[in-house]
């Protein structure tokens, strides 16, 4: 059962990032520039998210150790995240939000084969097989399907 429900919740989540994309791009014309439109994203979750975390670090009791993670992984995460929301805000009025995350996902499952098979960052090794390219190859088809068809 709790299988089901971390299956819903990936999905939902997948649901808020396409829904994301429009409402960025809205404010990125709103704003005139796309970057802005980034920089207002993460200023406002920021905002939402730090009393959060607090929350639930009093509540569990544990402890946030701000300083333990190394200074690069703070800028990576955020500069990834950044050209991520920022090539979303510009790619979804020019080719919809469909093909956007198509080939967003496209990307997303690329990526992950790779790390998955070197094991970067602590991950579990997983193999190459077969059947994951296939996989790739079939949801590329398919963005490449959305986008132009």
């Amino acid at each position: 059962m709790m299988g089901l429900f971390w299956a819903f919740l990936g999905i939902l989540s997948g649901a808020f990032i396409a829904l994301q994309a429009p409402i960025n791009a809205g404010l990125g014309r709103g704003l005139g520039l796309p970057i802005a439109a980034t920089a207002a994203s993460f200023i406002a979750g920021t905002a939402l998210l730090i009393p959060i975390a607090l929350a639930v670090s009093h509540m569990q009791g544990v402890p946030i150790r701000w300083s333990t993670p190394p200074l690069w992984m703070y800028l990576a995460g955020g500069g990834l995240g950044a050209a991520y929301v920022t090539s979303v805000i510009v790619l979804t009025p020019k080719l919809g939000t469909a093909a956007t995350m198509a080939l967003v996902v496209a990307g997303q499952l690329i990526a992950g084969l790779i790390l998955d098979r070197m094991g970067a960052f602590e991950l579990v090794v997983r193999e190459i097989t077969m059947g994951r390219i296939a996989g790739v190859f079939l949801l590329l088809v398919g963005a490449l399907l959305i986008r132009f068809y």
